[in-house]
């Protein structure tokens, strides 16, 4: 496929070679080269402000000529039954999907003014997602399948790939030990908080579980590498390696128990460190977790997700690229599940302040058992509902599902009582 436009910009690049490569799988070219273009005899597609002649046209708005971030006038409408923006004149495929592709993908709106929540992170319900009723669709992946649509009945010849829906299974470990592994002075510290409280059951239970009479209960590792041995499921582990702290309230990284853990499931699945939520502060607490986990597990770390979702664009993204990151899966919401990006495809990361594409693979989630939850308040039976919905839109489109999961939610401990068996269940789903 040629396709001409009169600007090649790196938005440009990147958009094309987001659809095409990475999505579509068609080998392309760009040209602005008019000339060349109406040389040209096979499969030909202009991206330009008018026709040349009678070839495929899609006229563009203009975001990809643009540098900067500016407030965008969105306006919506309708295309066979999916919301569209940046639309154009009554062409066949009568919005600029480029345009409207880039501005998603890119997370535009985030760069853009917004109302943080408290842990000063962009939240759900300020997304163009949530606010016109797309959250929970794919919407980019579904364009690009009526687009396809099109395209093939224009051009025959066109071969697109032949891709499956997949399945990543993504598990956080935030606090690998509910009583063990804290050290004397905060298990000393728990004990008195339980008996100020009258808390026996509790005094109990911490007692028996340090004297070894009973297992901590958020000790699950054994059923989630059986469950996901049992699938063949790829997944990925992230482990938080931070000092303590308000909201990094982990095992001590010090514990020999815990750095067994963590060998052990190297053994099983890939890893990946969970910045802390102090990380955010300053890039050398950043890099020294990071640097914590490879001495354990004496091998470079190339995966993160940041603890409690905390991304800030573009630092968090350069920060890690700075440390040789190569992916990265925080791209998605802790209140809502859905897609932030509005893609199920792995992505890499643009820098819309340096307007260059980087080497930054961003793999977007669309489910979090804490969102059920913690935010929604839904059971496990309601949440799983919400789940096959999500899995459904993904499997029309043939793309990738990404759940996030902790090792406290097999625990059937204190909130999680009832929902071990939700993992399953929606694995079960996925295979079967």
């Amino acid at each position: 496929m040629l396709i001409y436009t009169p600007k090649i910009t790196s938005r440009t690049e990147y958009t094309f070679n987001l659809i095409f490569d990475t999505v579509w799988e068609i080998e392309y070219k760009l040209t602005d080269d008019v000339e060349f273009f109406k040389e040209y005899t096979a499969n030909k597609l202009n991206y330009s402000s008018k026709k040349i002649d009678d070839e495929f046209f899609i006229k563009r708005y203009g975001l990809l000529e643009e540098e900067g971030v500016s407030v965008q006038e969105i306006n919506f409408n309708e295309w066979n039954s999916l919301p569209i923006f940046y639309q154009n004149s009554d062409e066949i495929i009568p919005f600029d999907v480029f345009s409207a592709t880039f501005f998603l993908v890119s997370r535009y709106e985030e760069y853009l003014p917004h109302i943080k929540d408290h842990y000063n992170r962009f939240t759900a319900k300020e997304s163009l997602a949530y606010k016109h009723n797309f959250l929970d669709r794919p919407l980019v992946n579904l364009w690009l399948l009526e687009c396809k649509k099109v395209l093939l009945n224009h051009f025959p010849s066109l071969t697109f790939s032949d891709k499956k829906f997949s399945y990543q299974s993504t598990i956080d470990i935030d606090n690998a030990y509910c009583f063990l592994e804290k050290g004397f002075v905060r298990s000393t510290a728990s004990f008195i908080k339980s008996a100020f409280e009258m808390d026996k059951e509790l005094i109990k239970q911490r007692k028996d579980v340090l004297l070894g009479k009973e297992k901590d209960p958020y000790d699950t590792f054994e059923l989630q590498l059986s469950l996901n041995k049992r699938y063949d499921v790829d997944v990925v582990y992230f482990i938080l390696l931070a000092d303590y702290g308000l909201n990094d309230k982990n095992c001590s990284v010090h514990s020999r128990k815990f750095q067994l853990l963590i060998k052990h499931l190297s053994d099983h699945a890939k890893l990946g460190i969970h910045p802390s939520f102090a990380s955010n502060a300053t890039f050398e607490t950043f890099a020294m977790e990071k640097k914590r986990l490879e001495n354990i597990i004496k091998k470079e770390v190339e995966f993160s997700r940041q603890h409690f979702l905390k991304l800030d664009l573009p630092k968090t993204y350069r920060n890690l690229i700075e440390l040789s990151v190569k992916d990265d899966y925080t791209m998605g919401y802790a209140s809502l599940p859905g897609f932030r990006a509005s893609i199920c495809t792995p992505f890499y990361f643009y820098d819309l302040e340096l307007e260059t594409s980087t080497n930054l693979k961003v793999h977007p989630f669309a489910v979090m058992d804490a969102t059920f939850n913690y935010y929604l308040r839904t059971s496990p039976e309601q949440s799983l509902s919400m789940i096959k919905k999500i899995i459904d839109n993904i499997k029309l489109v043939d793309g990738h599902f990404i759940s996030l999961w902790h090792n406290e939610t097999w625990s059937e401990y204190k909130e999680w009582k009832g929902w071990s068996k939700l993992y399953e269940k929606m694995l079960e789903y996925i295979y079967n």
